[in-house]
């Protein structure tokens, strides 16, 4: 069975990109994948910052990336970049972390000119730390994410892209463990 970790690098409690990796990754579970959420922000801040490696929950984290098969980075999208735990995260990984895994960017905001942040901010960042078989990002507009709502996106045709992101990456997963 493929193992997925979902990273969510929002820094708020309740935020609705929080929301939306956990979508995710209960939708992943739902598809027979190994996958687990890790929330940055529960990460203890000083090992973190310092990229304290022997921390028991950092190096958790590093091991549980370094196994993964596929790997879903869930960000909010702040002036017009990743969020900067996100930032930190990836900084404490080698610089190869992510070579033969499938990756999956996803991002949030408020307004849909942020939409390029995907492939200008953070795809040449996961390209330097070697993911190869990254998926198309997809960008989801905050307004049509409702953490109320039994289906948490309020549009069909913002479901239908999200299920067809990862439908590709579901198939980029098994296309990595194959090739393993």
């Amino acid at each position: 069975m493929p193992t997925v970790l979902v990273v969510s690098s929002s820094p708020s409690e309740k935020s609705k990109t929080a929301a939306l990796a956990q979508y995710v990754t209960d939708h992943l579970s739902s598809i027979s994948m190994d996958t687990r959420h890790l929330r940055l922000r529960d990460l203890p801040p000083a090992p973190l910052l310092r990229a304290d490696t022997s921390d028991p929950a950092i190096a958790e984290a590093a091991a549980f990336l370094k196994s993964a098969d596929g790997v879903v980075l869930v960000t909010p999208t702040y002036k017009a970049s990743y969020s900067g735990l996100l930032k930190v995260f990836l900084d404490l990984l080698p610089q190869y972390a992510l070579t033969g895994k499938a990756i999956l960017p996803l991002a949030t905001g408020g307004t849909l000119a942020h939409a390029l942040m995907l492939d200008y901010a953070l795809r040449p960042v996961l390209h330097s730390l070697g993911a190869r078989h990254s998926v198309q990002g997809h960008f989801v507009i905050e307004s049509v994410i409702d953490p109320a709502s039994p289906e948490l996106i309020t549009e069909q045709r913002y479901r239908d892209m999200l299920a067809d992101v990862i439908r590709q990456f579901n198939g980029a997963v098994n296309y990595a463990e194959k090739a393993a």
